[in-house]
C-alpha cells in the first residue's frame, strides 16, 4: 500500500513551472480568458504544439541544417485575393550546408575563370536540388523566391539553374510553381504535354515532373481533345464552344500543338465562330471526348511497368 508523502504539494509544484502551465496562467491572468479550465488547457496544448512545430528542439537539427517554414504540399492551388497566411504551411529542416560542401572547399584547386564558374554553378545546382527534394520529402514545397533567399542568388539565376538541371537530367524538380500549378512557372503544362507527345506514359510523367496523377491526366485530356479538333480543321472559336474552355486556355493548347508538331501546316485562323448547327457541334464534341479517352488509356498502358518497377 502506497503512503501519501506529507510533502506532496511541495514536489508537485516543480512540475507546474513548465511552459504549458505558464501559458495557461498567461491566458487567464493577462488575457482574461475565463471559462472552462478544460477549454483553456486545450488552447494551451494547441499553442504548445504550434511552438514545437515552428521551433523544434536543437537536438533535432543537425550540422548545417536550418529550420524553415514553407508552403505545405497538400494540393491546394493559389487563388486570387487569398492571403499567404491563409494557406497551409509546413516546417521543414533543410540541409543548407553539408560536410561534403566543406570538404570540397578545403580541397578545391583554383583553375581558370571559366572552370571556376562551372564549379560554382555545379555546386549551386547540387545545393538547390538537395533543398527542393528535402523539402518535398518532408511535405513542403519551396518556391523560386525562397530558394533565392536561402542560396543568396537572384531569381534569374535560380531559373537558369532549374533549366540547366532539367536539360541535363530530364527531371522536373518539385518546385511549388510546378506542383501546385500556380502559374509562376509557365512551362509546366508545356513540359507535361511535350513528354506525352514523346510517347512517355502518364505514370512516368508523374514521376518525372512531380505533378499529381490527377493534374497530369487533366492536362493530357484537355490537350488530346483539342488536338483532335485541330486536326478536324476547327478554328479556335469553335474549339472554345465545343470544349467549354476559355479562349486563353484554348490558345495555350494551340500554341503547344503547333510548337510540338511543326510539320503539320494546319492554320487556325482567329475568326468568329463558324456557322455550324448544334448537331454538328455536338457530334464533334462527342467524337473528341471519345477519342480522347482512347488516346489517354492507350498512352497510360505504355511503359507503366517500367515506372512501377522504379517506385
Amino acid at each position: 500500500m502506497s503512503i501519501i508523502n506529507p510533502h506532496k504539494d511541495r514536489y508537485e509544484s516543480i512540475n507546474k513551472r513548465d511552459f504549458r502551465s505558464a501559458l495557461v496562467n498567461l491566458l487567464e491572468s493577462e488575457y482574461k480568458i475565463l471559462g472552462s479550465r478544460k477549454l483553456i488547457n486545450l488552447l494551451a496544448d494547441d499553442i504548445e504544439n504550434l511552438h514545437r512545430e515552428y521551433y523544434p528542439r536543437q537536438s533535432e537539427v543537425g550540422f548545417g541544417e536550418i529550420v524553415f517554414r514553407t508552403t505545405k504540399d497538400n494540393g491546394e492551388r493559389q487563388s486570387y485575393g487569398k492571403k499567404t497566411e491563409d494557406y497551409a504551411s509546413q516546417t521543414v529542416v533543410l540541409p543548407l550546408i553539408t560536410k561534403e560542401d566543406v570538404e570540397r572547399r578545403l580541397f578545391f584547386k583554383k583553375g581558370d575563370r571559366n572552370s571556376n564558374y562551372r564549379h560554382k554553378e555545379a555546386r549551386d545546382i547540387e545545393t538547390m536540388v538537395r533543398l527542393i527534394k528535402t523539402a518535398k520529402a518532408q511535405g513542403g514545397l519551396l518556391s523560386g523566391a525562397e530558394l533565392s533567399v536561402l542560396m543568396n542568388r537572384s531569381l534569374t539565376t535560380i531559373g537558369k539553374y532549374l533549366e540547366a538541371y532539367r536539360q541535363k537530367t530530364g527531371e522536373i524538380l518539385p518546385l511549388k510553381g510546378y506542383v501546385l500549378d500556380s502559374g509562376s512557372v509557365p512551362t509546366h503544362k508545356g513540359i507535361i504535354i511535350s513528354l506525352y507527345e514523346q510517347g512517355i506514359s502518364p505514370l512516368d510523367i508523374v514521376l518525372k515532373t512531380g505533378h499529381s496523377q490527377d493534374a497530369v491526366d487533366r492536362y493530357i485530356k484537355h490537350y488530346t481533345q483539342i488536338r483532335l479538333l485541330i486536326r478536324r480543321g476547327l478554328d479556335e472559336a469553335a474549339i472554345k464552344e465545343i470544349t467549354g474552355r476559355s479562349i486563353k486556355v484554348v490558345r495555350e493548347y494551340l500554341r503547344l500543338y503547333h510548337n510540338l508538331n511543326p510539320k503539320e501546316n494546319t492554320v487556325i485562323s482567329e475568326v468568329k465562330p463558324s456557322e455550324r448547327t448544334s448537331e454538328a457541334f455536338s457530334k464533334a464534341s462527342g467524337n473528341a471526348e471519345g477519342n480522347d479517352k482512347n488516346i489517354v488509356h492507350k498512352k497510360s498502358g505504355n511503359g507503366s511497368n517500367n515506372a512501377l518497377s522504379r517506385l
